[in-house]
């Protein structure tokens, strides 16, 4: 019979992916029939178990202690494969978080088991879970099980609603753990300002640029300048996450004038990522990439170009305005702005 460990860290309160995952892990153990446990590790894991104390996990377990609360191999590993090892789980579920996605191989290594990351969806027919990846730059979808336990999932962002119920008091097991060859230390993090960030990947909109932005406008001018402020005025105000084109990125290597706040982490499409967001409004870019692939998980797509005969934006855009993107953005930028 199967059995079902989320597992986690913890760094006080679960994120929106780990709830997610968690919704998931639940469903599963409900369509297979059979109990759901929870496994997390951290400084002081009790608050996040009691946030989800109603679950209806039949177990809690975690792992405690100050030198699980830093982002280390070699404690994040040892703290996941001892918490696999006393919940006795044959299929375990994480966040597809940067924590757990650098130990996921290790750890299931370690258990004589097999791993797949980039989970976006979990069933189960007739009594046997299976996993859906996407493979081909996420063109095509494939459905795989596995006979092999344990075995051990990182589960996407967004391919599930995030698990919402009402926190109260968990019953935790302790699990000791003493990891050896601890020999790395955070010694403190960078990262740009809040108002600099332009990846969100919790935003509820994404916002696609492409290169129409620094080609000639029906002035014959150039307004780079007037679009990276247009830019990052929404961003700032709306709070959104951003993405551009693969041309776009691509112009900071040709010597051509180009939005100096983009690098290839923006990158939507085949040859970049495929966000997840609520929304998403594409704005000066035609092809493929942004629309085909990269937009494939995004709920309501809308686009701005002067085309009224792109393909593209056509036959993948939900709505589609006829404008000038410049006029739109800075029509849009004074309605957020007041």
């Amino acid at each position: 019979m199967e059995t079902i460990l989320f597992l986690s860290p913890s760094e006080g309160a679960l994120t929106k992916n780990a709830l997610e995952a968690l919704a998931t892990a639940k469903q599963l153990a409900d369509s297979l029939g059979t109990t759901l446990s929870v496994g997390l590790w951290g400084d002081a894991p009790q608050a996040a178990a009691d946030g989800i104390a109603s679950c209806g996990a039949t177990k809690f377990l975690a792992v405690a202690g100050a030198e699980f609360s830093q982002p280390r191999y070699a404690t994040d590993a040892a703290a996941s494969e001892a918490l696999c090892r006393a919940s006795g789980a044959t299929i375990i579920i994480g966040p597809s978080c940067s924590r757990w996605n650098r130990v996921l191989a290790g750890v299931a290594h370690r258990l004589g088991g097999r791993a797949d990351s980039h989970v976006t969806g979990l069933s189960a027919t007739d009594g046997a879970p299976a996993i859906a990846r996407w493979y081909y730059r996420q063109r095509m979808e494939g459905i795989l099980t596995r006979t092999q336990r344990p075995w051990v999932l990182a589960v996407e962002s967004g391919i599930a609603p995030a698990w919402d119920g009402a926190p109260g008091t968990a019953a935790v097991e302790p699990v000791a753990c003493a990891p050896a060859g601890a020999r790395s230390n955070v010694t403190g993090i960078e990262a740009p300002a809040a108002d600099q960030q332009t990846i969100r990947p919790d935003a509820e909109l994404l916002f696609v640029t492409g290169a129409g932005w620094t080609k000639k406008q029906p002035d014959g001018q150039v307004k780079t300048e007037g679009a990276q402020k247009l830019i990052l005025d929404f961003l700032r105000l709306s709070r959104a996450s951003l993405g551009s084109t693969k041309s776009l990125v691509d112009l900071h290597g040709e010597g051509v004038a180009t939005l100096t706040f983009l690098n290839h982490m923006n990158q939507v499409g085949q040859t970049g990522s495929t966000p997840r967001h609520a929304k998403g409004l594409s704005t000066c870019c035609h092809g493929e990439e942004p629309h085909t692939v990269g937009w494939r998980f995004i709920g309501e797509r809308r686009a701005i170009s002067l085309d009224a005969g792109c393909g593209w934006a056509r036959g993948k855009a939900d709505v589609l305005y006829v404008a000038d993107a410049f006029a739109v953005m800075e029509k849009v930028n004074a309605l957020l702005a007041g």
